[in-house]
């Protein structure tokens, strides 16, 4: 068990390795072997397919790196593990050799500081066997790559950045040479960056590019400026100009979020434009870019934007629309109305792609992986893959010993490490309450007893004997719709849990303060002040153009809490505002 602990340090150290750009010795690796356990899921964010061939696809995920099948979604290869990144932003095959495959890494679904960065943009000239990277390392996040449709020495890419501050790697890429060198051809300022790019089919002089003026910290999501918006080229990428001037919303006046664009192929006339805004717009021009129309401000086709925002025009029909958000949404008549009994491609809807050639074949990246479908929708085909996302990892002193964890839209889960089957079936992995975020960790005292949290404070008691959990949470009330600063307790997304190694029955956890129970949670005590710096600039609501109080943020709370193993009462606690506390009288 030692090993397998100092191989999870050691990965997790590893990841911020990276986000610091901090050297890391290949050679600490060496003896370390890992195997895969479990439990399956869950999120894609990329998603591509080879027109004309319904064999070979590829699914990009959030973490689990790419993807591919070559059996029509029967088998599935991961092809990037040699990679030193795992985020798949975008995924792009050139429309002249689809043997030319293209990635751009980082994640641009954001809403939280803890969305996997890229380390730039890779090209693969024999279908994803080997790779190499091309460069814009610095980008953080690569949200879209175009190929050009007849000369593929012409790659665009859309760099969004790292999202945590000012950076002048933002923006539109440019290479002539095959990702030999790169020019940046669209430049706002370092707070705004591209997170979406559109090419005419037609007449691939022609370009929109859709920017977005994004900063996240440990206490915020700012969505929106006076940056954002649709811009527009028609010299191949030389020059711009904001289509503000056209009648969109963006600049100062009227300042957006995220923003993403598309053009229909079968008439590159139509173009359509969906912006976070209050209440979102899409917006629809018949002359590319010179007029454009308010279509709708339906909610449901952009909620909770900077986490979704995408739409797909079906490439033999420009009035057929498919809106990525929470929901999987279908308008036929240019986004004036939705249809009722959409397709049902996925939830948490980040990508889709439809075949060209043959508009019947669609696939869709999402929350739960990815959905497949050969007759336009009217039936999927679900795929999962082994890249869920876990927060934690707990284990327990039993034989073999199980491990514990929290999982990306799941569950608090439970499976062991090893089984008389000799591989570990998805099946023996079972929820234990709580839900995606936080922790779950058995009873030390009791390994039948097991404790997960959730967001908003949600606190559960799961006893495996019986497969009930019970609610134990220190306050009722919702958090949602609040002001943190407003809020009697204030809980970050992961808040802490913890157990005293000396006595039984007695649970940490942490808001802004530490809440003791020595009753498995039947009653609760504070016994600590305020230990975080209580800046009240950082408990607003956070979103920017849209409020966002769906408890993703909160800042000036608790992120750590531990009771040491030798001296009872000598309990640690770390915020998220940098500070570290200490008492021994706990």
């Amino acid at each position: 068990m030692k090993k397998i602990l100092l191989a999870i340090l050691i990965a997790t150290f590893s990841g911020y390795a990276t986000v610091f750009a901090q050297s890391v010795d290949p050679s600490i690796f060496a003896d370390l072997n890992f195997r895969f356990i479990g439990p399956e899921g869950n999120r894609a964010i990329a998603i591509a397919g080879e027109p004309g061939n319904p064999m070979v696809s590829y699914i990009g995920a959030a973490s689990g790196g790419l993807w591919k099948t070559e059996d029509g979604g029967v088998r599935w290869q991961p092809i990037t593990d040699s990679l030193n990144v795992s985020s798949i932003g975008s995924i792009a095959l050139a429309p002249t050799n689809p043997s030319e495959v293209w990635i751009g890494t980082g994640e641009t679904f954001v809403i939280r500081p803890a969305h996997a960065m890229g380390d730039g943009i890779y090209k693969s000239d024999d279908a994803g066997k080997t790779w190499e990277r091309k460069g814009l390392e610095k980008t953080g996040r690569i949200g879209r790559v175009i190929v050009h449709p007849s000369n593929p020495e012409v790659v665009y890419a859309a760099a969004l950045g790292h999202t945590y501050g000012p950076q002048p790697e933002r923006g539109v890429y440019r290479t002539k040479d095959g990702g030999n060198t790169w020019e940046r051809i669209l430049f706002v300022d370092e707070g705004t960056g591209a997170i979406d790019l559109a090419i005419d089919p037609q007449d691939p002089n022609t370009l929109y590019a859709a920017m977005w003026s994004i900063h996240i910290n440990t206490w915020g999501l700012r969505s929106g400026g006076e940056g954002g918006g649709i811009y527009k080229s028609t010299d191949c990428g030389d020059t711009w100009q904001s289509m503000t001037k056209n009648g969109l919303p963006g600049g100062k006046e009227r300042p957006v979020g995220k923003t993403a664009i598309a053009v229909s192929h079968s008439n590159p006339n139509v173009v359509y434009a969906l912006f976070e805004i209050n209440s979102p717009e899409l917006w629809r021009s018949d002359n590319k870019g010179e007029t454009w129309q308010l279509m709708s401000q339906n909610h449901t086709i952009n909620e909770r934007a900077p986490y979704y925002t995408r739409i797909v025009v079906a490439p033999d029909n420009p009035d057929e629309i498919y809106f990525l958000s929470v929901r999987f949404s279908q308008s036929l008549d240019g986004g004036k109305t939705l249809e009722k009994r959409p397709p049902r491609g996925g939830g948490d809807n980040h990508d889709m792609w439809i075949d060209p050639t043959n508009p019947s074949r669609m696939m869709v990246a999402h929350d739960g992986c990815a959905s497949m479908s050969l007759n336009r929708g009217k039936s999927f085909q679900r795929v999962v893959l082994p890249i869920a996302q876990m927060y934690h990892v707990a284990t327990d002193d039993q034989i073999p010993y199980n491990v514990y964890g929290n999982r990306q839209d799941g569950w608090s889960y439970m499976g062991p490490s090893n089984s008389l089957q000799g591989y570990i079936p998805n099946g023996l992995w079972h929820g234990v309450g709580g839900c995606e975020s936080g922790f779950a960790k058995p009873d030390p005292f009791d390994n039948t007893i097991v404790w997960s949290g959730c967001y908003d404070g949600g606190l559960e008691r799961y006893d495996s004997k019986t497969g009930y959990a019970r609610e134990v949470r220190v306050w009722p009330e919702a958090g949602y719709g609040w002001t943190p600063a407003d809020m009697k307790y204030r809980w970050h997304w992961n808040f802490p849990l913890s157990f005293s190694p000396h006595t039984q029955h007695r649970v940490y956890v942490g808001s802004q303060f530490v809440h003791k129970s020595d009753d498995d949670g039947q009653s609760w005590q504070i016994i600590s002040p305020d230990l975080t710096l209580n800046i009240k600039e950082h408990q607003q609501n956070s979103g920017g153009v849209a409020i966002d109080n769906l408890m993703t943020f909160d800042g000036a709370t608790l992120f750590a809490i531990e009771e040491s193993p030798i001296e009872p009462g000598l309990i640690w606690t770390g915020s998220n505002d940098g500070q570290v506390q200490l008492t021994r009288d706990g």
